[in-house]
């Protein structure tokens, strides 16, 4: 494997809300979404919160919205200034519904050429998940992004130097330039799991799908939904539009740094509440959106890549799982290959499987044909034993 990781600046948190609140919380999702300035503090005047670079850029954010629930990653300091305000405006009832994460996540962007998209997640799930490290893995047009909890970033730096990788100083990256093999990682974690890692990739998965059975974790695809993985375009900083013709300075601001067709599109999408739609907006990337097929209209000329693809979600519904639960990534992701390579040798099912964390559910996402071949191996993996 040829891949580079490298650390995204900041904190993260991970929130939940149920779809039954999504319109509750409508309003903080598009302050987050459009971040023309920060809230008023009484230390300073109006500016940027944390986690935007100087061309207001997002270091990382993510806003999915699935027939689970609603997920956002971002910056730990948009979700307390931003989300917390309004979630305590909430019945006591409704509010104790959504969550933000405890604990800070940091993310890291993956970079990695010349392997099948399913090895991919493997490989780099194999030796976080073997050191006891939970994970949540988000694939998007350009690049893989991997959260862990920020207490375990010496863990994960631990754990990929013992996988073959090296840091480059140059890069600020970690970077493995050969070919890699699955094999135990020790745990350096200043808190160990309470249970032992995995000795191998085999005890990982059963030890997965042993948890997803407890648990009565069921994979289901929602009828009639299909989706595309496609990106926003380039900004031509030419644009006249963009960078104004009245001659006189001004302070650079957001709008110049954004396509506003693509964010009026957005904007429509989130306002009805979609099937499906996720966003992931990263510094060195162009915002990268997996969608309902059905809202590609919104969104006319603003948007790039295989609209005519047709990808259908395998969703794993994860609510009763602790968020500290490990391998759930990889052994799912590695058993279903397994799994489909049984059934046929010459199948390419791992080119096109990708894999998308939100804050209490999973998704498996591969073509129409490959969905339907992928849920039929899950499914018998998953029935519940029944006791005499």
């Amino acid at each position: 494997m040829n891949a580079q990781i490298s650390f995204i600046e900041g904190q993260f948190s991970l929130i939940h809300i149920p779809l039954a609140l999504y319109s509750s919380l409508l309003q903080p999702i598009l302050q987050v979404l459009l971040p023309h300035g920060g809230p008023k503090h009484q230390s300073g005047p109006e500016g940027l919160l944390e986690g935007h670079s100087l061309d207001h850029k997002h270091g990382f954010l993510n806003i999915s919205v699935t027939p689970i629930e609603c997920s956002i990653v971002c910056h730990t300091t948009w979700a307390q200034n931003v989300f917390a305000p309004v979630i305590a405006l909430l019945p006591k009832e409704s509010s104790r519904q959504v969550q933000i994460s405890k604990e800070s996540y940091i993310v890291f962007s993956v970079s990695s050429a010349g392997m099948e998209a399913g090895q991919r997640v493997m490989d780099l799930t194999a030796p976080l998940a073997m050191a006891g490290i939970p994970i949540f893995f988000i694939t998007t047009y350009y690049t893989d992004f991997i959260l862990v909890p920020s207490k375990d970033r010496q863990t994960v730096g631990s754990a990929l130097l013992a996988r073959g990788f090296e840091f480059s100083e140059n890069d600020s990256a970690y970077v493995a330039p050969t070919p890699t093999t699955h094999s135990r990682i020790p745990s350096t974690s200043s808190d160990p799991p309470s249970t032992p890692p995995p000795t191998n990739v085999a005890e990982l998965q059963l030890r997965t799908f042993s948890q997803l059975k407890k648990r009565h974790v069921v994979p289901f695809v929602e009828p009639g939904l299909h989706l595309v993985q496609c990106s926003g375009k380039e900004i031509l900083p030419q644009d006249e539009y963009r960078n104004g013709t009245n001659g006189s300075a001004q302070q650079s601001s957001w709008m110049e740094n954004i396509d506003p067709k693509l964010y009026v599109g957005l904007v429509s999408a989130l306002a009805q509440q979609p099937r499906f739609l996720s966003l992931t907006l990263a510094q060195d990337d162009a915002p990268s959106l997996l969608v309902d097929k059905s809202l590609l209209w919104l969104f006319g000329n603003s948007i790039a890549g295989d609209t005519e693809g047709d990808l259908v979600p395998i969703f794993l519904d994860l609510v009763d799982l602790p968020l500290e639960s490990t391998g759930i990534v990889c052994g799912v992701a590695g058993k279903l290959v397994d799994e489909m390579r049984m059934q046929d040798p010459a199948a390419s099912l791992s080119s096109e499987l990708s894999y998308l964390s939100t804050a209490r559910a999973g998704a498996v996402i591969l073509g129409s044909e490959g969905s339907a071949r992928a849920l039929e191996a899950l499914l018998p993996l998953l029935e519940k034993v029944e006791g005499p």
